[in-house]
Parts: structure tokens; sequence; C-alpha cells
């Protein structure tokens, strides 16, 4: 995906203090994603209906239909993101895939919140998942490393995942521990690739996409957290 927009400054080409301007409001954006899916999970959770029919979409070929649709909202929403100057688009953008998020997560949640009988494990998979980010983001922003190089090894990987988590559903095998793992690994990679990409693919003005790449990679990485943790209890 990339930008299609001219007559703007890559990041790269800014200023010391504009860079981190435009951080600061990438980061902002990220931390308000955070916020807003709080929210959101909040609410759907208080429906018994779409518990409901979110616990009953995890199962058998009903989560491949779950996972494409999720995965063509996030196309989506990327691309109206990128593809407009409109910033009430781009935060409309933002926001559609902020709730897809908050329903595919529905049933981890919830089953994580039943479990334990309180908020214990959702507690500390949060601090492990931010800590782990801001770590990664840092290592990025520090050294300012070019890890565009990634993208190849991170294709490949995903590709890999969506096939076993085909296979795993087509043919009723628990994917198990590891799995989780390996996604934990490839989830900090696209960390890495995507505060990279915050000079070396976004304009000035990208702070919004910008954000979201940010915020799909921080919740890929919360999902198998919190999947490994339940694994763990």
């Amino acid at each position: 995906m990339e930008n299609s927009f001219e007559n703007k400054l890559m990041v790269g080409q800014l200023a010391e203090a504009d860079k981190v301007a435009f951080y600061k409001k990438t980061y902002a954006h990220v931390a308000g994603g955070v916020l807003i899916f709080i929210l959101f999970e909040y609410l759907l959770l208080q429906s018994e209906t779409i518990v409901n029919f979110a616990l009953s979409m995890t199962q058998g070929w009903r989560w491949l239909i779950m996972l494409g649709g999720f995965m063509f909202i996030t196309n989506y929403a990327e691309g109206m993101a990128l593809k407009t100057p409109d910033k009430n688009k781009q935060y409309l953008a933002y926001g559609l895939y902020i709730l897809a998020e908050a329903f595919i997560f529905v049933p981890l949640i919830y089953i994580a919140i039943a479990y334990t009988e309180s908020f214990d494990l959702l507690n500390q998979a949060a601090i492990v998942t931010l800590s782990l980010f801001t770590g990664l983001s840092a290592i990025v922003l520090v050294t300012k490393k070019d890890f565009s190089f990634l993208r190849s090894a991170l294709t490949v990987g995903f590709f890999i995942a969506l096939g076993l988590i085909l296979a795993g559903t087509l043919f009723g095998f628990n994917l198990g521990l590891w799995f989780s793992v390996g996604m934990c690994v490839l989830a900090a990679g696209s960390i890495l690739y995507q505060t990279s990409n915050l000079v070396n693919k976004y304009s000035n003005e990208d702070y919004i996409p910008a954000a979201l790449g940010l915020f799909a990679s921080l919740m890929l990485l919360f999902w198998y957290v919190l999947s490994i943790f339940l694994s763990r209890d």
C-alpha cells in the first residue's frame, strides 16, 4: 500500500522539530485508538446478543467468515485512510477499523474475563503488550534504523500463519501455544516495520493512517499475548 499523494514532504525530509511533532500526533492517535477500543469493547460486551453471536462465529467455518470480513474491513479502512486527504474520512476509516477490532476481540476478552472472573489476566496481558510495543518503537526511533527489509519476511510469515489458521479450522486441530509465540514474533516484526514506515512511507499529513498501521500491529500483539496468558492458565 503506497501513499499516492504528491507534493507532500515525507517525514524523513522534515526538520527534526517537525518530525517530533509528527511522532507526537501519530502516537497520540494510537493512544486515542486504544481508549476508543476499550469503550467499544465495553459497549459490545454489555449486549448478550452480540456476545453470543460473536462466540458462535468462532466455531468451524464461521471463524473463517469472521476473519475474512475482518480482513476486508482492514484493507478497506487502510485504503481509505491513505487515499483521501479528507481528515474526516480518515477518522471514519480509523473508527471503522477500531470497531472491527473490538468486535473480533469480543470472544477472546469474554473468555478471559469469564475464565478468571476478574480483569487480572487482561491487565497483565495489556501491560506486557504495551511494554513490548513501547520498547520496539523506541528501538526504531532512537537508532533510526530502517526496518523496511522486514516486509518480505512479514508477508511470507503472515501467509503461512493464514494457511495454518485455515488448516486448523478445516481439520479441527488446535494450533497451540507455539503458534501464539510465533505470532507474537511476527507482531513484533510488524511493529518494527510500521514504526520504520513513519519516516520512510508517510508524509507530514499522514499521521492518521500511520496511527492506524501502528494500532493494527499493537492489537495483533495483544491478541496473541493474551492467548499465551490464557494457555498458561
